[in-house]
């Protein structure tokens, strides 16, 4: 059985791989590969490990005799899943062994983002540190503060335990629909989109990609937030208009912003935000730890390993492929 791999990824994935007895072929080139030339590679595979492409129609119709796809991730907006379903094609995800190291990076950027931090750390750099004044570079306080979760599932539970337990904050979320074990742990309150908006200080965003989520905050969504108020999103670039976000900031509707995600990826170097004091900016790098990506290589492996066995994936996203 031949395994083709989108990018190089951690040996403690490749090693369940080969010792499973699988035939590994890596793209080793530091770009994406075309639709055509991802193609062209999976004619030899039985099965697809995949990071950071997109599975589209296109590939998947060309691609209708692989045994599994195995993502990289937990986000699975890449991949035209409904045609994977009907082709049959299991798809799986790595969910869960990330939660720590993305909340990590949330609270990272909510901070770097309440003290302009990185804006602080390019003053050094270009030797501008030198006369004090006690009314410039003001932060803002988080201790006992409202931290606003968008999309209440693991990513967010473990955000809200860091902010309740280093600050103080109190929690409120939206969801689709309430989870109420948060709630009895967490203390946290579920509340309306507006009312989110309307009283978070920090509203940071852990929802998955989808319609309803696409281009969800926007120019009319920053106008309900606090002008006080900073945006966090760890999720999906866009799942915020950018465009509208740079207004948001520039005519200070919103505080700040700390963003592990943009749109377009990679993001400009000419981006406005980029240059913006009270704005933190990190390349997608939210899982990125030496042991949850090796966790996410081993989940990823273990999909590919039952699919090539026949079996149920361990973590199947189109989980109706099985009846």
């Amino acid at each position: 059985m031949n395994v083709f791999i989108t990018r190089v990824i951690p040996q403690a994935g490749l090693e369940l791989l080969n010792a499973a007895g699988f035939t590994v072929k890596q793209w080793t080139e530091k770009r994406k590969l075309t639709t055509e030339e991802l193609i062209a590679e999976c004619k030899w595979a039985d099965a697809l490990l995949s990071a950071g492409q997109q599975l589209g129609t296109e590939f998947l119709e060309a691609s209708a005799h692989l045994k599994v796809i195995a993502l990289n991730s937990v986000g699975y907006d890449n991949v035209d899943i409904d045609t994977a379903t009907r082709l049959k094609i299991p798809v799986g995800n790595t969910p869960g062994v990330l939660s720590g190291a993305t909340a990590d990076t949330a609270f990272l950027l909510m901070m770097a983002a309440a003290r302009n931090a990185f804006y602080m750390h390019k003053t050094i750099i270009n030797s501008e540190w030198d006369f004090f004044e006690p009314t410039a570079n003001l932060g803002k306080e988080l201790t006992g503060g409202t931290l606003g979760i968008f999309g209440l599932g693991k990513i967010g539970i473990e955000m809200a335990k860091r902010c309740a337990g280093a600050f103080g904050m109190k929690i409120i979320y939206h969801n689709r629909k309430r989870h109420e074990e948060a709630e009895q742990e967490l203390g946290a309150a579920y509340v309306t989109f507006e009312e989110l908006l309307q009283q978070s200080d920090v509203i940071s965003v852990h929802t998955a990609l989808t319609p309803e989520t696409e281009g969800k905050f926007n120019a009319e969504v920053f106008k309900q937030m606090k002008s006080s108020a900073i945006f966090v999103n760890t999720a999906r670039g866009k799942i915020h208009n950018e465009e509208d976000l740079i207004s948001a900031l520039k005519n200070k509707v919103i505080w700040g912003a700390g963003l592990d995600v943009t749109n377009p990826e990679p993001m400009l170097a000419g981006n406005p935000l980029l240059s913006m004091p009270n704005v933190a900016v990190l390349p997608h790098i939210g899982s990125a730890t030496e042991s949850t990506r090796d966790a996410m290589a081993k989940l990823a492996a273990e999909n590919i390993i039952a699919g090539l066995k026949g079996e149920k994936l361990p973590f199947a996203v189109n989980t109706e492929i099985y009846g």
